[in-house]
């Protein structure tokens, strides 16, 4: 199967690899993986699944391959998917713990998927547990309801379609480690698939709030979501076990804040709060960790 090809060129440089790897979820994710130099994306279009391989070719220019039959959507996509819409170099400060940030990290950009579903499921199925646990539970249910990647792709899968998982009971999903609560959300947006996609074409705060009205979704779920979905570089996930701690020890030395601690350390910097909370985890910032773990929660049916 022959790739579709195209060059994108942004309109200011782009650390491909940050950029890709902003958007995934975990660090083992099944539909995105670094490999032979190049970052390798599959997910579903709405001309049908897609993978594609992103290469850097300049500064400010990536070279794209797509397969599949929504190769050419996947194409049409990638500017967006790469931050084209994106304007780093419009945060400007001279704070000493995020100004060095920004030139050390250079060219990351916040791209857009426009895909809903796709970052809600996964995002829902990490509420309230590990990322590890998270990331098992997800890789199988893709193993088991997803498919393959098309193309050449390193073990690449795609999401399953809302129909392949509207039928199952919510006992269906303790299969995956996911208990009751977690399960009956996924459920609900799956069966109202239709209208959460369509909520890609609202404004992030509108979308927020649509999102809001569900049950069992809040604030950490949409702050992560818009985050990908919308490109918003200021969506912060409030209720996160980690994220608070790590703003607060970046810009106090404190070891330990709450959400309303970490706001108002991060208040100064808007519309660019989650662009901060980027910056600082990928440029290592974390606070010391002590204490017990999160337990690994097992509710499989033995």
């Amino acid at each position: 199967m022959e790739p579709l090809r195209r060059r994108v060129t942004l309109p200011g440089p782009i650390d491909l690899v940050r950029t890709v790897r902003r958007l995934s979820l975990w660090k083992h994710d099944p539909s995105l993986r670094r490999h032979e130099g190049r970052m390798w994306c599959a997910f579903r279009t709405d001309a049908g699944p897609a993978t594609i391989a992103y290469q850097p070719a300049g500064a400010d220019a990536v070279d794209c391959e797509a397969w599949g039959p929504g190769a050419e959507r996947a194409l049409d996509l990638a500017f967006e998917h790469l931050g084209g819409r994106d304007a780093p170099e419009a945060f400007e400060t001279d704070d000493p713990v995020v100004a060095p940030l920004i030139r050390r990290f250079e060219g990351l950009r916040f791209g857009r998927t426009g895909r809903m579903l796709e970052r809600l499921l996964p995002t829902i199925v990490s509420q309230k547990v590990t990322g590890a646990g998270a990331a098992r539970s997800w890789k199988q249910i893709l193993r088991r309801h997803g498919e393959p990647a098309p193309g050449p792709s390193p073990e690449l899968w795609i999401d399953p379609t809302p129909d392949s998982l509207r039928e199952l009971a919510y006992y269906d999903l303790h299969t995956y480690g996911i208990e009751r609560k977690r399960a009956q959300v996924i459920l609900d947006v799956v069966r109202r698939a239709r209208r959460v996609e369509a909520l890609t074409r609202e404004v992030p705060s509108e979308a927020e709030t649509r999102l809001l009205a569900f049950k069992g979704i809040g604030p950490w779920t949409t702050g992560t979501v818009l985050s990908g979905v919308f490109g918003d570089p200021d969506a912060v996930p409030v209720g996160d076990y980690h994220i608070p701690n790590t703003v607060t020890y970046a810009f106090t030395g404190e070891p330990r804040g709450d959400d309303a601690r970490m706001l108002e350390l991060l208040e100064p910097f808007r519309p660019h709060r989650g662009r901060v909370i980027t910056l600082l985890m990928f440029g290592g910032h974390s606070a010391p960790r002590y204490g017990p773990r999160m337990p690994v929660r097992n509710i499989r049916r033995h």
